[in-house]
C-alpha cells in the first residue's frame, strides 16, 4: 500500500501563507497522480489541486491564482503552496494518491485561517 503523511498545517491570518507537504512511501510504483483535497465542517471533501505523473495540474476555481501544487520526485513529496489565504480556506487538508490498485489518503492536516 501507499502511505501518505501530511505536514505544514496550522493557524494563519487572512492574507497569510502556508506550505503543505505530503510525503509518499510504500508501493509508489505507477502512482498516477497526487493531489490535495479539503473538507470543511458541513461540506463534502473537495478537490483543491492535483498533479499527474506527467506534470499536468488542475485546481479548484476557488484557489486558482492563490495555490500552487508542485512535486519533488527525489523526495517523493508533493507540496501545496497556499498564498493569500482566506477564512473560507479553513478546512482539514488531505493528501491523496491513486494507482491501478487503490486510492490512498493521508491523515489530514488542519488549516485554520482566522484573525
Amino acid at each position: 500500500q501507499v502511505h501518505l503523511v501530511e505536514s505544514g498545517g496550522g493557524l494563519v491570518q487572512p492574507g497569510g501563507s502556508l506550505r503543505l507537504s505530503c510525503a509518499a512511501s510504500g508501493s509508489i510504483f505507477r502512482l498516477y497522480a497526487m493531489g490535495w483535497y479539503r473538507q470543511a465542517p458541513g461540506n463534502q471533501r473537495e478537490l483543491v489541486a492535483r498533479i499527474t505523473s506527467g506534470g499536468t495540474t488542475n485546481y479548484a476555481d476557488s484557489v486558482k491564482g492563490r495555490f500552487t501544487i508542485s512535486r519533488d520526485n527525489a523526495k517523493n513529496t508533493v507540496y501545496l503552496q497556499m498564498n493569500n489565504l482566506k477564512p473560507e480556506d479553513t478546512a482539514v487538508y488531505y493528501c491523496n494518491a491513486f494507482n491501478a490498485i487503490g486510492n490512498y489518503w493521508g491523515q489530514g492536516t488542519q488549516v485554520t485561517v482566522s484573525t
